[in-house]
Formats: structure tokens, sequence, C-alpha cells
């Protein structure tokens, strides 16, 4: 019987692959058939599967959704308001011509953090092109800085669905993941940002292959709201959640006991509700009522179909948790060994091919730590390491069933082969250096 679960999940996969890609049904919708097949067919019983599937659903809702919808209405009003602007023309502004690349990476980096990677892209483009023009680079130099910088940050680094979700479904402080998260991926960023100049150096890019020849923007001045934030204030919501959420961290690994309000204001939904909620009052003097109502609904619509297929994602794993599958694969990875280096790799290997597959990081990572949740007690490692390593495996394969993807070559006006390298390269080193420090942390700091 237990050989069989592991059947009945290679099934359960096909099913969710089969209709995403031929039947082209919603991840959420295929999540939701492949978990009832799993759970039927394990024996859990037909009433129980839908029970557990809802269960599931709203147990990884309740720790993410109002957090995950805070924080895009947070990025959404800093978006409208010209506050991630001023961010973006500050940071390149105060830098010089020799490390306008990467100023421009970081900025892409720290705006989405509360931004979506489209939506950050959408910002920077203009902005990259005449970064471009005016240090007498080609324009992959300043796209990849841009897509290394925006893919590290959404994909590691909370608020953003995935990292948000990695803390509650392995089980650990989320400001952990903010500090290995950030750290790590701010890191692994900068390394693959010198990695990929370095092969553009050496003739990576073909013009005549990899660029349409057609111009995407034209070079216009540039707009300015009335009442567009300055620098600092544009980075106070974006800043402000993450400081509560360390605070929390720290005084919890220093003290016995933590006051009550230290509790409150640390616990990520209020952090984040504090965040957006400066983000209403900063963007007021940007923004009339009724705009800052529309940029908050505009939000939650982006924001809807990614929750429902992480909560979907949740379904599934409540069912492989309910078949006790994920016990055994942890228990039959300790038997093969009990390295948490190839737990590590296994993971971001899982998780790697689903994102080939499915194009969608967030049902990559999902599924990826669901299947690999019970694994680091049994092999003895921090799981925030499985998180990195689940994360990374889920940025590293990002190609054309990927929006991303089309996002980044349609704006820069590159053919599908600068597509690939440009974001599929540019998001595969980054993935290769964070699953690198994934090891290395485990190795160091094991639990």
């Amino acid at each position: 019987m237990d050989a069989m679960i592991f059947v009945w999940l290679i099934l359960s996969i096909a099913i969710i692959l089969f209709t995403i890609l031929k039947l082209k049904l919603n991840p959420a919708i295929a999540l939701v058939l492949g978990s009832l097949f799993m759970g039927i067919a394990s024996g859990l019983g037909a009433e129980n599967t839908i029970n557990t599937i809802g269960t599931g659903f709203g147990d990884l809702m309740t720790g993410i959704a109002l957090p995950v919808g805070f924080g895009v209405i947070l990025g959404q009003l800093l978006s409208d308001s010209g506050g991630a602007k001023v961010i973006a023309t500050t940071m390149i502004e105060k830098t010089s011509e020799k490390y306008a690349l990467y100023a421009l990476g970081i900025t892409a980096f720290l705006l989405s953090v509360p931004v979506f990677y489209d939506v950050t892209f959408v910002i920077l483009i203009p902005l990259a092109i005449a970064v471009s023009r005016q240090i007498s680079k080609p324009l992959p130099y300043t796209v990849g800085a841009m897509v290394i910088g925006a893919g590290a940050a959404h994909t590691l680094a909370p608020p953003t669905p995935n990292p948000l979700a990695a803390a509650e479904i392995l089980h650990f402080d989320l400001g952990i993941m903010v500090i290995v998260g950030t750290i790590l991926g701010f890191i692994a960023a900068i390394l693959a940002m010198k990695v990929f100049f370095l092969l553009l150096d050496k003739g990576l890019w073909n013009p005549e292959k990899d660029e349409t020849g057609v111009a995407v923007y034209e070079e216009h001045a540039a707009s300015q709201k009335k009442g567009e934030p300055s620098f600092i204030m544009s980075l106070i919501p974006i800043l402000l959640p993450v400081i509560l959420i360390l605070i929390g961290t720290v005084m919890d690994a220093v003290m016995d006991d933590i006051p009550e309000i230290v509790t409150v204001l640390s616990n990520k939904t209020t952090a984040l509700l504090i965040g957006a909620l400066s983000a209403y009052i900063i963007s007021r003097a940007a923004l009339t009522k009724d705009e800052c109502e529309q940029s908050a609904t505009e939000a939650l619509k982006s924001c809807g179909i990614v929750l429902l297929i992480t909560g979907a994602g949740g379904s599934f794993g409540a069912i492989i948790s309910a078949t006790g599958l994920a016990d055994m694969l942890a228990e039959t990875i300790q038997s093969i060994s009990a390295s948490p280096v190839l737990a590590l790799l296994i993971a971001f290997v899982i998780a790697a091919l689903f994102r080939v597959a499915l194009g969608s990081g967030t049902v990559a990572s999902i599924t990826t730590m669901t299947i690999m949740a019970s694994v680091p007690a049994a092999v003895g490692m921090h799981p925030v390491w499985m998180a990195i390593a689940c994360l990374s495996g889920s940025l590293s394969c990002g190609h054309v069933n990927d929006s991303g993807f089309w996002v980044s070559t349609n704006l820069s006006g590159f053919t599908i082969t600068g597509g690939l390298k440009s974001y599929t390269l540019g998001n595969a080193i980054t993935a290769v250096f964070a699953m690198i420090f994934a090891i290395i942390g485990c190795l160091v700091i094991p639990l």
C-alpha cells in the first residue's frame, strides 16, 4: 500500500499537468481535481477527501490571505501614487554610471517586495531604456538586471505569496524567512547580475536574432503626479511591515516573555495592515479618495487568482498529509541518505520540473513544499533551507509558458531567444546561487 500511494501521487500530478497543459483549465481547478483523485485513490473516502480539501484551503488562507491582500494593496497604491517611480528614479540618480546597472537591479529587487513582478517590470522598463542610453550599454544589460532583481525578491522575500506561504507550510517563524530570504535573495541577485553581465561581455547576445528591432517605448519627458511622495515617504510602506515583523522575531529570540503589544504589532497580518494604511496616507497627496479606492480594487483583482491557486495548493498539501505520503517520503529520503544536502537537491529538482511543466512558480513552489514538508525534521535541518531550495527550484526554469516571460520579452522588444537569454537564464543563475546558499546554510546552521 505504501508503494501505491507514491503511484497515486504520480498519477495525481499527471492529472494536474494534463488539465493545465492540454485542457487549459485554471491551475486552481487542476489542483483540486488532482487532490480529489489522490484522496479517493488513496482510500480516504469521497466525503473525507472533500472535507480535507476544504480544510487545507482554509488553513493556508488563514495564515496568508489577509497579509497577501494587504501587501498587494500596498504595492498598487505605491505604484499609482508615483511612489514606485520615485524610488526607481532616485536610486538611479544617486548612483554613478559605473554602478548604474546594479542600482537598477537593486531597485527592481526593492520594488518587487511589495509589488508583483509584472507590475515592477512595467514600471521600470522605460527607466531601463533611458539608463541603457545614458551609460551606452545595450538593452539586455539593463533588462537582465531588472529581471534578476525582481525575480529574486518576488520569489524569496516576503510578503510576496510564495515565501509567505513557505513559513506557513513548513511551520517556522516568518521573521526567519524575511531575514534569510531577503539577505540570500539580495546576495544571489548581485552575484547573478555579475555573472550575467560577464556572459553578455563574452558575446552571449546576438542583436539580429535576439531583438525584434521594434522600439517598444519612445523617449519622452517623464510625467510627474501632483503630490507625488518623496523617496523617504515612498519607502515607509515597504520597510514598516518588515521592521515590525523582525522586531517580533528578534525579541522572541532574546526574551522569555514578549510584551503583548509587540506580539500583536509583529504579527504578519497586523504588520501588513499597518503598511497598507501607511500607503493610503502617503498616497492621499497624489490620489483622491475615489482613486485610492479604485487602486485597492484593482490590486485585489490581481491577487485574487494568486490566492485561489495558493489555497488550492494548500488543499493538495492537506491531502498529501492525510495519506501519510509526506512522512513516507521523509522516511524514504532518510533511508537513502540522512544528508540534508540530498534532500535539498531533490526539492530543487522537483520544483524545477514543476516550473518547466506548468510555468507557474506559485504552483511549483507550493506543491513542492507540501510534498517535502516532513523532510526537514527527518534529516535534521531548519525548514527555512528547505523553503529556499523549493523556492529556488521554482525560479529556475521560467520559459514560454510563463506570463512573466512574455511581459519581459515583449516590453523589451526581444525575440523568444532573447527572452530565453534574458528572463530564463537570468533567473536560472539566481536560482543556482540561492540553492548554493541553502546548501551552505543547512550545513553551517542545521537547526
